[in-house]
């Protein structure tokens, strides 16, 4: 598509030509900018849900735009616009640098250093599926599912993708783009018996196409799902009170993300509101911990080549040996502290602004077994999967559902304990751990923060908390 004399999306290595890049950033900075900078996305989606035995979502979308952000002293002008055209992007970049300071007639010559692509680490893209193999897919995990037992009453199953493309370029000369293709299978079953319905689910997610969602994957994820309500029908209720609890490999990742990570962001940190401001060089965890935030995990959920301010992905030490190391930077604030970005700059569309934001962030493993762990806990909780909670990151306080969730009982898991709640906070959390096992796995997880929502993984191997309060329901 072309608009007068300029042709604009159409280069698959920029999305935008050179020249126009150059002339928005310009115009962002000619009435006195600090700094300026342009975010293009273009961004293709599709689902599909099978809902007991019916396709009962189809569905495919697309957007693309651009987000403009010029800075002056510590006011910040933002607009986007859904129109490419070099007329529109420059009334945004005009609308953006309304903030700053009148001056006219002010020339400014952007130079962009060269542009540094990143291609998809997908093998197969979701444009290349057809709809039939799409619901191929879907009856395959239902079939599955239903096969582990009459139990299993309902069968969910949900499968999306996205392919994402960016660029983005700032007056500081940076001129960088990425492709990202994410894929996302969900099972979600129920079971039904004497005791009522319990229900079950499984994921299977990552930065990859269509070959990560092989046949045994899918049934791997199906057998998870049914076995998991099945096994719930035999729970009772979860005892109460302060309790050793042992966290299954991967289960307890988004504990420490909820109840940590979000306090080690450096917009809390800048606004005092996090427990862990001022603490750099300060023992806050059992020496046993050791905390990362790592976007260059290849194939994770939260994986990626460069953050959506340009940066490289990025492996931070936050926590080492139980000594807080460092915060996790976008590059404002970096830019404002006169330091670094730690490649943490994210941002849901190009419509929002980027924030500070966790990418794949979990414990190192240690070198107890699982087994062992297990077997030296004489009473306590094992949690095999955590659901959803809600965190103060100014104090740390957290609740967490537990969904999977069995009791030990002279040093092996029985009984399986129906849902019930984790109650803790998270700097006290992390100085309870005393035992860490060598069975390392990553969960994906949404991320929601200011209204904005991020793919990000979390993981962890096999741990033991001394002491947290179960909220059960048992006399």
């Amino acid at each position: 598509m072309t608009v007068g004399h300029y042709d604009y999306c159409v280069n698959t290595d920029t999305l935008l030509e050179r020249g126009i890049v150059e002339g928005v950033l310009a115009t962002a900075m000619a009435r006195g900018g600090d700094f300026a900078e342009i975010f293009v996305e273009d961004r293709a989606t599709s689902s599909a849900t099978l809902d007991q035995r019916r396709v009962e979502e189809l569905t495919s979308g697309r957007e693309r735009g651009a987000g403009i952000r010029v800075v002056v002293g510590d006011t910040t002008g933002f607009a986007h616009t859904a129109d490419l055209s070099p007329a529109s992007l420059a009334r945004a970049a005009e609308a953006a640098a309304s903030v700053a300071r009148a001056g006219g007639g002010k020339t400014v010559t952007i130079s962009l250093d060269d542009y540094r692509g990143h291609d998809t680490i997908a093998a197969e893209l979701p444009s290349s599926v057809d709809k039939r193999r799409r619901i191929e897919l879907l009856m395959q995990a239902d079939e599955v599912a239903r096969s582990q037992g009459d139990a299993i009453s309902q069968v969910q199953v949900a499968l999306g993708d996205s392919s994402r493309r960016f660029l983005v370029a700032n007056s500081d000369g940076v001129f960088a783009g990425d492709h990202q293709v994410r894929t996302r299978f969900n099972v979600q079953c129920v079971a039904t018996g004497d005791t009522g319905m319990q229900t079950g689910y499984r994921p299977v997610a990552g930065t990859r196409g269509f070959e990560l969602l092989t046949p045994e994957a899918i049934a791997e994820a199906a057998k998870g799902a049914a076995q998991q309500a099945i096994t719930k029908l035999k729970s009772r209720p979860a005892p109460s009170g302060d309790l050793p609890v042992v966290l299954a490999g991967g289960s307890g990742g988004i504990l420490f993300h909820e109840a940590c990570g979000h306090g080690l962001e450096a917009d809390a940190i800048l606004k005092q509101a996090s427990v862990y401001a001022g603490m750099v060089g300060q023992q806050v965890a059992s020496e046993l911990v050791t905390l990362v935030d790592d976007g260059t995990v290849m194939g994770e959920w939260g994986y990626l080549a460069i953050d959506d301010e340009g940066r490289p992905g990025s492996r931070n030490v936050l926590i080492e040996n139980g000594v807080l190391t460092d915060y996790m930077w976008d590059f404002m604030r970096a830019r404002k502290e006169g330091r670094a970005s730690s490649g943490n700059g994210r941002r849901q569309t190009y419509a929002h602004l980027p924030l500070v934001r966790m990418t794949n962030t979990y414990l190192l493993e240690g070198t107890s077994t699982p087994e062992d762990i297990i077997s030296s806990t004489p009473y306590g909780v094992y949690v095999a999967q955590l659901g959803g909670g809600q965190v103060d990151p100014t104090t740390g306080d957290f609740v967490f559902g537990m969904t999977s969730a069995f009791l030990i009982e002279n040093g092996e898991i029985t009984t399986p304990l129906r849902d019930c709640n984790l109650i803790g906070n998270g700097p006290d959390v992390l100085k309870r751990v005393d035992a860490v096992a060598n069975d390392f796995s990553m969960t994906p997880g949404t991320c929601g923060k200011d209204g904005q929502q991020v793919p990000v993984g979390t993981g962890q191997a096999t741990m033991r908390l001394t002491g947290v309060t179960i909220g059960g329901t048992a006399a």
